[in-house]
């Protein structure tokens, strides 16, 4: 072990939960393509470089009958991670500092691993490390995510990396570096005239790091090891470690150029039926930057055509709110973020409304199916390409697990505990979907801190008086149902 400071020691890197890691996304993306993984609610859960904790720790909470272990090389990140377990007490959760050289078969095996913002940005003896702990620590069934910078999008980073790091090159005060980075790119931009094409790579750049923070410019654009990797080159490396690429943690969205008939063709003409070949030209074809893949043990038989029988085993859900549809009999789903679709298909219709009255809770399809009677929607292989295409549009998810989420609000509402500890410490608090909740307004977080389930709402407004004695009373009362809708629709109620 070295004893120099470790660099996220010296800069902290914000701590999130990441969606696209849980395991009941990684289980629910296996059963689609066919595999039988370990039931989310009894499986052991790895993550590897899982800093305090904030994406380990919320799973724990969520799903009490499954253990999970995380460690990273930072101390300081996993001291803070350790309190969190102990203030909760959890007593399925264990994280330690240690070293992944290090790591091995002590730790037994595992039916999901997550090693998330890791394999590009280090060097070339720890990614492989990386891969053959997946290698050794897989269960039979098991599911590994692996996100990393991916080429040719990659050469984009690199690009603006190379001028970052050689802007900063005399500057070793790692709260200087970012600012004085950002500053030198800024001044290429300047330099280069309005619509110029270099300008617009460097820009389009620029708006992201400033969006993510300098923390997050600092270890992911400015640290020593940068290994962005084409498709073929990550496949080949698990490979070697008797893995397979089973898919993307999420579906590919639907201006992809995968689903265009015409694109289809001509990468079948130039690749035959070879699905890893496909992949790999749709990413030249796509410029990729970033990747989050999953990998299972090579014998394991992947299935890419979704039969109908893979939805049977999946359970589905919907954050889309219905209105009427401009014509006749149609009806318009809505999604938080505003994408919009309207459909006058009887089936679709009362699918998404039996999932809408749910939500945030979870259906099987035998649940929802007698909702379908009459309606033209079987589960067969046109209703299987129905399922599919509201997948890839987002009107559904597709779960593999029931999130404990209240079905309504309670008499005496009750928040998780791990939402009302972050309310009191952070800006954000994660849902039992594994979301993250923003807590800017003051108000809206205390009075998330108050649902601990004693409380009906006569005790919750006078609890809101006590703490906001200068807002008129008919505001806070006005504001309570709302604000309990809003948390149950987030899934930060407790079943």
């Amino acid at each position: 072990m070295h004893t120099a400071q470790d660099p996220y020691d010296a800069v902290a890197y914000p701590s999130f939960p990441y969606p696209d890691t849980h395991p009941d996304r990684l289980a629910a993306m296996a059963i689609l393509h066919g595999l039988s993984p370990v039931p989310v609610e009894r499986c052991r859960v790895l993550e590897i470089a899982c800093n305090e904790g904030a994406n380990l720790i919320p799973m724990a909470y969520a799903i009490p009958g499954s253990e999970f272990v995380g460690f990273d090389l930072a101390r300081l990140p996993v001291e803070r991670g350790q309190e969190r377990i102990r203030e909760l007490g959890l007593k399925n959760a264990w994280i330690f500092a240690g070293d992944l050289l290090d790591a091995g078969k002590e730790l037994g095996q595992f039916d999901y691993i997550i090693a998330h913002g890791l394999y590009a940005w280090v060097p070339a003896a720890v990614r492989e490390r990386l891969m053959a702990v997946c290698g050794e620590l897989l269960t039979a069934n098991g599911v590994a995510f692996v996100s990393y910078n991916a080429l040719p999008g990659g050469h984009l980073r690199r690009m603006t990396r190379d001028m970052m790091l050689y802007g900063v090159k005399d500057i070793e005060d790692p709260q200087q570096r970012v600012p004085v980075a950002l500053g030198f790119l800024h001044l290429v931009v300047e330099a280069r005239p309005e619509g110029d094409a270099y300008r617009l790579l460097i820009e389009e750049q620029l708006k992201k790091m400033e969006k993510l923070g300098p923390e997050v410019t600092y270890h992911d654009e400015m640290t020593d090891a940068y290994h962005p990797v084409h498709f073929f080159e990550f496949v080949e490396h698990a490979r070697k470690h008797g893995l397979q690429y089973l898919s993307e943690a999420v579906l590919p969205p639907p201006t992809d150029p995968c689903y265009r008939s015409e694109v289809r063709q001509a990468l079948k003409n130039a690749a035959g039926d070879d699905i890893l070949k496909q992949e790999q030209m749709l990413d030249f074809l796509r410029a990729r930057m970033y990747r989050e893949t999953l990998v299972c043990r090579a014998e394991r038989v992947v299935r890419r055509d979704f039969p109908a029988e893979h939805f049977r085993r999946l359970l589905l859900a919907s954050q889309a709110a219905s209105a009427p549809g401009e014509t006749s009999g149609a009806k318009i789903f809505t999604l938080p973020g505003g994408i919009r679709m309207e459909s006058n298909h009887p089936g679709a219709i009362a699918l998404l409304e039996a999932l809408e009255a749910v939500w945030p809770r979870a259906l099987s399809y035998e649940e929802i199916e007698p909702r379908l009677e009459g309606t033209g929607l079987a589960l067969d292989g046109e209703g299987a390409t129905l399922l599919m295409r509201l997948a890839v549009t987002k009107m559904i998810e597709l779960h593999a697990w029931r999130a404990p989420v209240a079905q309504g609000v309670s008499e005496r509402p009750r928040a998780s505990a791990i939402g009302r500890e972050e309310a009191r410490t952070r800006a954000h608090a994660t849902t039992l979907l594994h979301g993250k909740m923003g807590l800017d307004d003051p108000v809206v977080r205390s009075f998330l801190k108050l649902l601990d389930g004693t409380r009906d709402r006569t005790a919750l407004l006078e609890a809101m008086k006590a703490e906001f004695p200068a807002m008129a009373v008919e505001e806070l009362e006005k504001g309570i149902e709302p604000s309990l809708g809003i948390f149950h629709r987030a899934g930060m109620l407790e079943a």
